[in-house]
């Protein structure tokens, strides 16, 4: 614990788990948990909600980390939006970080181990588990397609781990493009591919950009059998689409949206090409409870079997 204290401490009566998002009230976790909780044997433990802004001050997600360090039955955190910031903001207040959190520059899951405050990336695995869902094994190599990945925040960075570090080198893609309107990110990513991504044999772009029909067509350029991601946040966390509706799917490609609620203007424009393009579109509904249940288990000490997994996804489907 520090040795002074920075921020007033708010005592839980109850074992807590937070969720550091944006629109915390709007999530399927708030109705999911319970369901999960009789599940896991959780008792009476609680799940609060954090609603924080997107690349706001350090002080508030400093601040909520304190209160999970601070407060004994506050035991730890889910982080969606704002894993690289709460990094960023907190990283000394962590007395473990994960060779996955140290790799990537954030932290998804918090949680307590032995009196120590650990900080953990868990997306590049739940990215990958998601990916292995909807491509089969052998895809990239058969096609030499590429990926174009409008966003280049937490979840890209998290593909990019997975793409170079789990995919056989026989089976990548040949390309991969990292949109983004932040030159930050772009940054980060390139330093970070750079320094411990170097010989994965795939090409990397990274290009500024804010206009949705700069997208499309960066888009139109991609070969057949190619898979455009949704990683921008927008469709949940900010409206809109990161491209326009003219704009052309690959053919016999991939449509991926990592969010699962929300507007979902990607995932619906998607769908309205599905059957001319031949085109497998998926939402992120997995990604969420993959990367839900390992944090969720990673806070109460539960291993999450692939039984017990199946279980809490069986648990919430009428949920969608």
């Amino acid at each position: 614990m520090p040795d002074a204290p920075e921020f007033d401490v708010v005592p839980r009566d109850v074992p807590t788990a937070y969720f550091f998002g944006v629109t915390t009230g709007r999530s399927l976790s708030r109705r999911m948990f319970p369901r999960w909780a009789e599940i896991l044997g959780l008792g009476n433990a609680e799940l609060v909600g954090l609603d924080l802004p997107i690349n706001g001050p350090a002080e508030v997600y400093r601040r909520a980390i304190y209160q999970i360090k601070c407060d004994p039955l506050s035991l730890g955190a889910v982080i969606t939006t704002h894993k690289l910031n709460t990094l960023n903001a907190a990283r000394d207040l962590f007395d473990v970080l994960t060779p996955e959190a140290q790799l990537t520059q954030e932290v998804a899951s918090v949680y307590k181990r032995d009196g120590k405050l650990v900080g953990h990336a868990v997306d590049p695995i739940t990215s990958g588990l998601s990916i292995q869902q909807f491509i089969p094994a052998g895809t990239w190599n058969r096609s030499k397609a590429h990926i174009l990945c409008l966003g280049a925040g937490g979840s890209a960075t998290a593909i990019s781990v997975y793409l170079t570090r789990t995919l056989p080198p026989e089976d990548r893609p040949a390309r991969v493009i990292f949109v983004d309107h932040s030159g930050v990110r772009l940054s980060h990513l390139r330093d970070l591919i750079g320094a411990h991504m170097p010989a994965s044999g795939i090409e990397f772009e990274f290009i500024e950009n804010s206009d949705p029909a700069a997208n499309d067509r960066l888009m139109a350029a991609l070969p057949p059998g190619s898979m455009v991601i949704n990683a921008t946040g927008m469709g949940k966390d900010t409206p809109g689409s990161p491209i326009t509706d003219a704009g052309v799917f690959p053919q016999d490609g991939f449509a991926w949206e990592l969010n699962y609620r929300g507007e979902l203007d990607f995932l619906h424009q998607a769908e309205r090409q599905r059957a001319a393009r031949s085109l497998t579109v998926v939402d992120g509904w997995y990604y969420f409870l993959a990367g839900w249940s390992m944090i969720i288990g990673q806070i109460f000490d539960i291993d999450i079997t692939p039984a017990l997994f199946n279980e809490l996804r069986a648990a919430d489907e009428a949920l969608r």
